[in-house]
């Protein structure tokens, strides 16, 4: 979108006074400035500043302790460049606004390698050197919840006023009495240029599944999963309830993941992992060896809080061991059925409260690095994964940071300085987790020991 073209698109929605101009953050947080419309032309032609510190501060939104981006540079602005993608209307907001979506360049020009869209932007250029373009989708679990309460609880149904109390998956009765709030999830995807499918009742009681469809563009479909879940909490709240992308709000109940099913296509269109039978080609056995690879020093991105731990438990029905199969959802990499022209990679281990932009970074890359260096994948797992002695990804979240920290696949995907950004933000987040005490440590301790 030019200048020109903003303005004019403006122009046609005169109750617009408002643009938020957002970068994300390694977390997938949201962060940015709200600008008067009439510094439009300012935003879309890179005009903007920020600090690049902001791309690395932790999940309550402080600075890290030691960034040398704060204290060497003195908190030094980058320029803001406009994605290319239009403006978006956002209409759950007090007032109508637009939404701008940016991303970070030093003040030299050069892309900022902290921006964990440039590190995506990165990865698919290394794929175009080798003629072939990642076609990617995205399966987004979330759950609605009643907001009252400091911990959530499964909303009221909008139809019967009675509290969601039982699992409901593939319910059509709990899809229809949300009906209205899915009804306007849909209508705003539309208005954004978000390629929502099909909608599912979940496991867990108030938990849904919106799948957004495949696009040949990976921040395209980045850039999709980030504005969804922003979407989807703003119309809940308008709603009247909150919507969670949360990887375990309950401990009894289903956890939320982010499935991410890709496929690769040469300069002809040619899907490269189509071989016209069930197997696939070598090169998608290479791709799936990648993925085994480095899927433990990547478990961090896929799992980068404290929280995203409780989800993956073995028989929980997500990922907890290193491995892959064919129409098997135990494993940790699944190739799905169906005809042999869609055969593609489905990377299952991901929570809903991962980053979009570094998960498909290190799911992309990963792969990348089997095609290249020609790796074999193990055997793969026949029936129940979980039931097996297999590799298991790191346990916990400090072992996860450890990984990423010391991986030397890591080093082949993501630049050094993202790299040290995010491994400082966890480590501050860890350090503040292991100072807070929780209610049920005093209630199982305080008085019994």
């Amino acid at each position: 979108m030019k200048p020109e073209e903003a303005t004019a698109w403006l122009a046609d929605r005169p109750e617009i006074e408002t643009i938020f101009a957002c970068i994300c953050d390694l977390n997938g947080v949201m962060r940015g400035k709200r600008v008067p419309v009439d510094q439009v032309e300012k935003i879309v032609s890179g005009g903007l500043r920020m600090p690049l510190s902001l791309l690395g501060m932790d999940i309550w939104g402080e600075d890290i302790e030691g960034n040398e981006l704060v204290w060497d540079t003195g908190d030094a602005d980058g320029l803001c460049d406009f994605t290319g993608r239009p403006l978006i209307p956002v209409d759950w907001t007090a007032r109508p606004a637009a939404f701008a979506q940016l991303w970070m360049r030093t003040e030299n020009g050069e892309p900022f390698p902290g921006d964990p869209r440039r590190a995506l932007a990165a990865i698919v250029e290394r794929y175009k050197a080798l003629g072939l373009t990642p076609v990617v989708a995205t399966e987004l679990e979330f759950y609605v919840v009643d907001p009252s309460n400091a911990a959530p609880q499964p909303p009221c149904s909008p139809v019967t006023g009675k509290r969601l109390d039982s699992d409901g998956a593939l319910s059509l009765d709990e899809l229809q009495h949300f009906d209205a709030f899915l009804n306007e999830v849909y209508d705003a995807c539309a208005a954004q240029g978000i390629p929502a499918d099909a909608a599912i009742s979940e496991n867990g009681a108030g938990q849904f599944e919106i799948n957004l469809m495949h696009v040949a563009d990976p921040l395209e479909a980045a850039d999709d999963a980030v504005l969804f879940k922003r979407l989807v909490r703003g119309i809940a709240r308008k709603h009247g309830f909150a919507a969670t992308f949360m990887a375990k709000p309950y401990g009894d109940r289903a956890g939320s993941g982010m499935h991410v099913h890709f496929s690769l296509v040469d300069a002809e269109g040619r899907n490269v992992f189509d071989n016209g039978g069930e197997e696939g080609t070598e090169r998608m056995r290479h791709a799936v060896a990648g993925l085994i690879r480095t899927m433990a020093e990547n478990t961090l991105v896929f799992a980068p809080h404290e929280n995203s731990y409780r989800r993956l438990l073995p028989g929980s029905h997500a990922p907890s061991s290193v491995a892959w199969g064919y129409e098997n959802r135990t494993v940790a990499i699944r190739i799905p059925g169906g005809s042999h022209k869609a055969r593609r990679i489905e990377h299952r281990v991901a929570g809903a409260d991962a980053n979009p932009y570094l998960v498909l970074a290190s799911i992309l890359g990963g792969a990348l690095l089997g095609i290249e260096g020609q790796w074999e994948p193990p055997a793969p797992i026949l029936g129940d994964a979980y039931s097996q002695v297999i590799e298991t990804l790191p346990p916990d979240w400090a072992s996860a940071i450890e990984a990423f920290e010391k991986g030397g696949h890591v080093e082949q995907i993501y630049s050094k300085r993202l790299r040290r950004m995010f491994v400082q933000c966890k480590l501050q987040e860890l350090r503040r987790f292991t100072r807070h005490v929780t209610d049920f440590e005093y209630h199982s301790y305080l008085e019994a020991v």
